[in-house]
């Protein structure tokens, strides 16, 4: 089976990778680091699958020590652990809700104590529910939300930032939702919208500090949330609404975290959010 045929499929929230058919190509296996992160600590929330992983690994790749949050998906973050590891890189994995700032601050407090500072965050952590109507969405789906999507970026962002050293980086996943807006995910493009302009307050706000702010804000991408939380029969032909009539790989998305996460790359950039959305030419 092709990377591009998909059977209808389904799981529970949040979902595992090796559920998933065909499984998600995020392992960066055939990414070679240049050393653009050499020295670096990164926070990487989300990281155990998906996006999160290729930028996880892809950081190792570049020199960095990892540390990735997670909720309980136990078996994909020992496997990232373990690719982290390969590259040569130091990983810790701190299990926890990151709904809830307690868990934030403990994922920083963490990454501080194992890696010895952190001075890379990656905001990535996601939950959306697709839906018909406004009707559909609870007052505890919306706040539930805004919990995972904003609050927890706004609490680690928060509690990174008593860590990090002038001229590190701060980076949040937005989403081409937060662009252009989804009807069927009322609350999830809503939280990326705030996210995306959370990103553009904190680069103002960091600026005396050289701590860059950006986002990544990417189209459809074939993660464990897509089985996790949408109708098997749309599984089977996410991604054909992109131009490319696609969907993208999380290796494909981890390219730009590095980009934005570099200095040499990118250092007159903050406040900008990348869009690689597979050919939306106006997005938002």
């Amino acid at each position: 089976m092709s990377e591009q045929q998909r059977p209808p499929q389904s799981q529970e929230p949040p979902g595992t990778t090796a559920e998933m058919t065909p499984r998600p190509k995020d392992e960066m296996a055939d990414y070679e680091g240049r050393g653009l992160l050499t020295g670096r600590k990164a926070l990487v929330t989300g990281g155990d699958s998906g996006i999160g992983r290729a930028v996880a690994v892809a950081f190792a790749k570049e020199g960095a020590d990892v540390a990735i949050a997670y909720l309980s998906e136990h078996e994909d973050a020992e496997h990232t652990v373990a690719l982290v590891e390969d590259a040569g890189r130091r990983a810790v994995a701190v299990p926890g809700d990151l709904s809830e700032e307690a868990a934030c601050r403990h994922a920083v407090a963490t990454t501080v104590e194992q890696l010895g500072g952190i001075d890379l965050l990656v905001n990535n952590i996601a939950r959306q529910r697709p839906v018909d109507s406004l009707a559909e969405v609870s007052t505890e789906e919306w706040e539930a939300t805004f919990r995972t999507n904003v609050h927890s970026y706004f609490w680690c962002t928060r509690a990174a930032l008593e860590h990090m050293p002038d001229g590190s980086a701060i980076i949040n996943t937005g989403s081409v939702n937060g662009l252009r807006g989804n009807r069927s995910l009322l609350a999830y493009a809503t939280t990326k919208g705030a996210v995306h302009i959370f990103t553009k307050s904190m680069a103002q706000a960091l600026l005396d500090r050289r701590i860059r702010v950006n986002c990544v804000a990417p189209g459809p991408v074939w993660t464990p949330l897509i089985p996790a939380t949408m109708p098997p029969e749309k599984t089977e032909s996410f991604g054909s609404q992109a131009p490319m009539d696609r969907v993208a790989q999380p290796d494909e998305i981890a390219p730009s975290f590095v980009f934005l996460a570099s200095e040499r790359l990118s250092g007159y950039f903050t406040g900008q959010v990348l869009a690689p959305v597979g050919g939306e030419t106006h997005p938002g």
